[in-house]
């Protein structure tokens, strides 16, 4: 358990043990020399799975997609200098979509800064103010009081990479030398007297924050509005079928349209809410619509939808806002009329009583407003599935509707920035295939698209990355993950050459300088990049081949189905049938 041949080797040992006792399961190592003692920790332990990656900008979006997944933190270890630098964008990545990181990274000592000491940089405070705490450990020692105080500071940077909020915690570990494990002869001491029950203080169980929020007026309330919406955006949930369910029980109850983000899980779990809208971007072009559904209040649940067109309507509209959601941050980017609820959509599930409620007063104007809403939303969506089902040519859009058709049950599906994300909003089906949807959404970045993707895949169902071409291309270097990959990820490349969201923005009206700096083509073969990673690799040529190749899915390797379109015809079908649908 604690390897007592020298001083870094029991407080690297103490450090691991400590945090295999509170429930660790995963760290990723990044070579290097200052590290030595962390690396030979947890690859010597039993119970954690160790990741060697070569890479610091791969590897920490690797963990980010683990611990995205299991929910749990994931350790990221580096050593000194610029290696630490380079986790940086996941790390504002896990921040901002609120994902439990324990980065631990190699210092030189005190002693060996400042001075000019090679591979050394200021790490302490790195990242800013992105933690949710970071702190500098002291020399390792073999005093037992600093063991102890080694021990509880891991177990507090484990509480609060969770809670109150999920995020980032940051340890800078100095390392003196010998940083191998050379035998050193005063550790005997330590080693005749140190405690056989060291480790049984650990608390094993989750902190759990309760909210004690009454919302039996909130509900009142909200049963006496004639013209409500719910919007269920942006989220990752612990449990998808537990929260789309509290979604469609406070729908059913207040007899409230539910538009539902396609990031968000509600549109896979239809049969749970029939209540369910899913064209709301195409509805709300239409601005004489757009102002005959003006809601009176709006309850949010989750982030804002990437929709342009709703946030603007909700900005012009100003209805009375509630967001639910237990963190203390601020979420109102649209700064109207809101009151934050912290309390989770689950927990106010729980306390709905329909008998407790008043008579609806305004219930025959709800059902008029509702039914307008629905009747709108078949309209929309037979206008939309009725196009793409006779589209033969490959294009973009068509890839987001048919996926929500064609996925196996419960697939795993990172969703990347840039169009996917926009096409997945405009034109994924409502479906009963409780397809899971992850995203990077925090920061709303290309950088480390393909390791987040197989750091969600790993140990997992077979899953589905959807891309773009530079977005993949951002992160080739996720590539050299394969050798230690388990599972099996298909990356369903869209490869328009170039950055195709710049078509929608009105700089593509100006060339130049509109396709050399801003869609940037890079004309890559990807079936010879697939060659150099020892990958598989598909041109599609129909959709007849794609769905052949989605459904089964392959159990283990990973693979590359491109799908070549054309970037100015997708456009123009787009601003063509947006506003039509």
């Amino acid at each position: 358990m604690i390897d007592f041949r020298n001083i870094n080797t029991v407080w690297a040992s103490v450090l691991v043990e400590t945090l295999a006792q509170l429930g660790l399961k995963t760290a990723i190592l990044c070579p290097g020399s200052r590290s030595t003692p962390l690396t030979i920790a947890f690859a010597q332990h039993y119970s954690i799975e160790t990741i060697p990656i070569l890479d610091e900008r791969s590897a920490a979006f690797f963990a980010l997609g683990i611990a995205k997944k299991s929910g749990l933190p994931t350790v990221l270890v580096c050593t000194s200098g610029t290696a630490a630098a380079n986790f940086y964008p996941a790390i504002i990545e896990a921040k901002e979509s609120r994902v439990p990181l324990l980065i631990l990274t190699a210092d030189r000592p005190p002693e060996l800064r400042d001075c000019h000491a090679g591979q050394t940089i200021d790490q302490v405070k790195l990242y800013g103010n992105y933690p949710n705490w970071q702190a500098e450990l002291s020399i390792p020692s073999l005093d037992l009081g600093l063991l102890g105080y080694l021990r509880q500071t891991l177990i507090y940077a484990w509480e609060r990479s969770q809670f109150p909020i999920s995020g980032v915690v940051h340890l800078n570990i100095p390392f003196r030398n010998p940083l191998h494990p050379v035998f050193q002869p005063e550790t005997e001491a330590l080693k005749a007297i140190f405690p056989d029950d060291f480790f049984a203080k650990i608390n094993l169980s989750k902190t759990q924050i309760f909210s004690n929020i009454d919302i039996s007026n909130y509900l009142k309330l909200w049963y006496n509005y004639s013209q409500g919406i719910i919007v269920a955006g942006v989220a990752q949930p612990e449990n998808p079928e537990v929260y789309c369910q509290a979604i469609a029980h406070l729908s059913q109850h207040l007899n409230y349209p539910v538009l539902a983000e396609g990031l968000s899980p509600v549109r896979n779990y239809y049969n749970l809410n029939p209540y369910l809208i899913s064209t709301y971007d195409l509805i709300l072009r239409n601005p004489t619509l757009a102002e005959k559904l003006t809601p009176q209040v709006v309850i949010l649940i989750g982030d804002l939808p990437t929709s342009k067109t709703l946030r603007n309507w909700l900005e012009q509209q100003q209805p009375d806002c509630f967001i639910l959601d237990p963190s203390y941050q601020n979420l109102d980017g649209l700064h109207g009329k809101t009151t934050h609820l912290r309390i989770s959509v689950e927990q106010l599930s729980k306390q709905i009583d329909p008998a407790k409620n008043p008579k609806k007063i305004h219930l025959d104007q709800s059902n008029l407003y509702a039914n307008y809403w629905y009747e709108l939303e078949t309209q929309s969506r037979n206008n939309i599935d009725k196009k793409l089902n006779l589209t033969q040519s490959l294009i973009e859009p068509k890839v987001a509707w048919l996926l929500s058709q064609i996925l196996p049950k419960n697939t795993p599906i990172f969703i990347s920035n840039s169009m996917p994300v926009r096409d997945v909003e405009f034109f994924w089906c409502p479906n009963n295939s409780n397809i899971q949807p992850f995203f990077n959404r925090g920061a709303n970045g290309i950088d480390g698209t393909l390791s987040t993707a197989l750091g969600i895949a790993h140990y997992q169902q077979s899953s589905i990355l959807l891309t773009g071409d530079l977005a993949l291309l951002h992160d080739t270097n996720g590539f050299l993950i394969r050798n230690k990959f388990i599972g099996h990820l298909t990356i369903i490349l869209i490869n328009n050459n170039g950055g195709g969201i710049f078509e929608m923005l009105p700089i593509s009206q100006f060339d130049p300088p509109f396709e050399e700096y801003f869609t940037t083509p890079q004309n890559i073969n990807f079936a010879q990049l697939a060659v150099t990673y020892n990958i598989g690799y598909e041109q599609i040529q129909s959709w007849e081949q794609l769905q052949q190749k989605l459904n089964p899915l392959p159990q283990t390797g990973i693979r590359i189905l491109e799908i070549p379109t054309n970037r100015k015809t997708d456009t123009q079908w787009r601003q063509k049938y947006l506003k039509q649908f």
